[in-house]
């Protein structure tokens, strides 16, 4: 089943969106665009629908789906949500449609019975996209159901325990092997003691699914539902929504393409990614069967006017702007010699007054003396240390020969963990944050004696003191600088008599502190080496 035209009205995040251009022969549709252009809201759209018409009914947060709070009206909300098929098909099967939020995360599991598994189709876990979608032991056990039934009534009695393996899990196993050539999937162990999936690597044999790193999880994850799914699921509309969460850009890519060739031939893939691996391998392809691939541009639309969506060839054009949605302005630099990813939320098309806060003070603080260095940013730490907007693997490619260092903050991380990160050659500050170099001793004394008022060292720096007592009397760290930076921000305008440094802390931060932090302070000499020692 395909798709072939949507129209949403005064849904989520769109005030009348028509979806037109896509063909019969389309198998793969990517969602191209930032975070917060209304991807997410799409694929809530799609599952209202298949919700509404396969008879499942809804959840009724009527809050939720419509943009408008005077048009929340529930009895009309399933006007809001129009689709078209290609070759007849109405959709309004149970199985037509097959959903998977970006919240998949199943750590451990172990299973010491079976339980009855219902019709797949008959099955709901989520309803909206921002649910938590964890399916990696439901599957478990619906494999282990699959297989005991086919023991007892539809396996041949030739059949050998080598060939009955390969029926339950070879597909699994094949597509394993192909995103991780040094991971073989075993077996399901035995499902009524201790029942996990088992796996081998290296010299370590038959350990279970828990020790899996979480990016071999999270494909595992994706791997094992389609197979799983795919029998009961096949002429259906897959949506999965973020496909790269949790997994390194090496690998991202690669599972596009697994998961394109396990997808049925009669079904449509919808994919919503900012992944550069991911939206490099779509390119591919695309190139290689254009007729199949179709991209929808989510960028630079605004959604509170009507707006017609359709499919866009990747031109090199599109490609520049998923460069730009990704690395920022870094793709319309004159190439530096080194990129430093740091914490904060990237720019993207809607920039926060705080986007780039860290990476603005660092290339200011460093700018001088290092001025083919630059920093730009790249999320949280778990979205660096995963590198989850894939700068480690795409930037040597925008400009070959650059250099990629990632830096995170020190936090509560003990050396054990520091030392841990270093070997995956990631940074980490050697204060709890980049606030305890801005608001330094030795800075907050430079400040003073920029504005020609050094006499005021001593009561400011009490300031400070005073600041941080009150922010521990919270509970806080001590060292949690960042926490107090708006007392002494406000202390350092009144006892300064400063005007027009910034309107809060972190602007003050930006314009006037980080521009203080020279070659030959101590700070600067303390936080250079913790930047740059591997």
């Amino acid at each position: 089943m395909r798709i072939s035209a949507i129209k949403l009205n005064e849904f989520r995040r769109f005030s009348d969106l028509h979806v037109e251009g896509l063909t019969e022969s389309h198998r793969l549709i990517v969602l191209a665009g930032p975070n917060g252009s209304g991807k997410s809201s799409f694929f809530d759209a799609l599952s209202l629908w298949s919700q509404i018409h396969s008879g499942r009914g809804w959840a009724g947060d009527s809050k939720y789906y419509i943009k408008s709070i005077e048009l929340q009206d529930q009895d009309k909300i399933p006007q809001r949500v129009g689709l078209e098929f290609h070759s007849g098909s109405d959709g309004t099967r149970k199985n037509a449609f097959y959903f998977r939020t970006a919240y998949r995360n199943d750590p451990e599991f172990k299973l010491s019975s079976l339980n009855r598994q219902g019709p797949l189709e008959d099955e709901t876990r989520v309803q909206r996209m921002i649910q938590s979608d964890a399916t990696v032991s439901q599957n478990f056990q619906r494999l282990a159901s699959q297989a005991m039934h086919d023991i007892f009534a539809t396996a041949d009695g030739n059949m050998t325990i080598e060939k009955f393996r390969e029926n339950v899990i070879g597909d699994i196993k094949r597509s394993v092997l192909d995103l991780f050539p040094d991971l073989e999937l075993n077996s399901l162990g035995d499902p009524l003691d201790d029942g996990t999936f088992r796996f081998s690597k290296g010299s370590s044999k038959g350990f279970e699914y828990k020790n899996l790193s979480g990016g071999e999880k999270a494909a595992f994850d994706l791997i094992l539902d389609i197979v799983v799914k795919r029998r009961t699921y096949s002429d259906a509309v897959y949506g999965i929504d973020e496909p790269e969460a949790h997994m390194s850009t090496r690998l991202q890519g690669k599972l596009l393409e697994v998961l394109f060739n396990l997808i049925p031939k009669k079904s449509q893939l919808w994919v919503s990614t900012h992944s550069i691996g991911m939206m490099r391998k779509a390119r591919e392809l695309y190139q290689a069967a254009p007729n199949e691939v179709a991209f929808l541009d989510f960028s630079d639309q605004d959604f509170d006017q009507s707006t017609i969506l359709k499919p866009t060839r990747p031109t090199r054009s599109f490609w520049e702007n998923v460069l730009h949605i990704a690395l920022d302005d870094l793709a319309h630099l004159v190439a530096p010699s080194e990129v430093v990813i740091c914490e904060g939320n990237p720019a993207g098309a809607s920039p926060g007054k705080n986007a780039e806060h860290d990476a603005t003070c660092l290339d200011t603080i460093f700018s001088d003396e290092l001025p083919d260095i630059k920093f730009i940013s790249g999320g949280n730490s778990h979205d660096i240390t995963a590198d989850r907007l894939g700068f480690v693997a795409a930037l040597p490619r925008v400009a070959e020969g650059i250099k990629v260092r990632r830096l995170i903050d020190l936090d509560d991380h003990t050396e054990t963990d520091v030392s841990a990160f270093k070997t995956q050659g990631i940074t980490v500050l050697s204060r709890r944050h980049l606030e305890s170099y801005l608001y330094d001793d030795e800075v907050l004394t430079a400040l003073c004696t920029s504005v020609g008022q050094p006499e005021k060292v001593t009561d400011l720096l009490a300031d400070k003191q005073a600041a941080l007592l009150q922010i521990q009397a919270q509970g806080k760290p001590a060292d949690d600088i960042k926490s107090a930076a708006g007392v002494i921000y406000t202390k350092a305008k009144q006892r300064l008599g400063l005007t027009q440094v910034g309107n809060d802390q972190r602007a003050f931060a930006r314009g006037t502190l980080a521009s203080l932090i020279k070659p030959g302070m101590a700070t600067y000499s303390e936080l250079k080496a913790a930047i740059f020692a591997l």
